[in-house]
């Protein structure tokens, strides 16, 4: 397998468009060698959600789209990243009882905690930013 591969898709900023983003990353990591039947496929799911549904709700329709980018380097680290226009960075928000939304980072942030991961914001030379999440590679390696 080659040291880095890399992926990415540039789709409307609509909630549709996060369901596709799913099914992109999901089809790019199985053709890396990751089983869709491992927790680590349903982490990279639930990652690609939550960041593409940030770049979807978030930006206030200032960011007519957003890019999910996939790299793998030498089978060691996956690193996922969303790309919006918008400048606004994520945010910590409060967990309040009766908020419907805005736990999208702290469910991000505890999967990375779980797995070793880590996580980056990037200016873009646009004015927009770039959300980066980089996690261990668990599949296995392919002679």
């Amino acid at each position: 397998m080659a040291d880095h591969q890399e992926a990415s898709v540039t789709l409307p900023s609509d909630p549709a468009s996060v369901a596709e983003a799913r099914r992109y990353a999901t089809h790019i990591v199985s053709a890396w060698g990751l089983s869709l039947e491992t927790e680590a496929a349903d982490t990279v799911r639930l990652i690609v959600s939550e960041l593409a549904t940030n770049a979807v709700q978030h930006t206030f329709g200032q960011s007519p789209t957003f890019t999910v980018d996939l790299r793998l380097d030498r089978d060691e680290q996956l690193c996922i990243g969303v790309t919006d226009s918008h400048p606004r960075w994520p945010q910590r928000l409060p967990a309040a009882v009766r908020q419907d939304n805005g736990r999208g980072m702290v469910i991000i942030r505890s999967l990375m905690a779980e797995c070793g991961g880590r996580l980056s914001v990037t200016p873009t030379p646009e004015g927009g930013k770039t959300v980066w999440i980089a996690l261990p590679w668990t599949a296995p390696v392919r002679k």
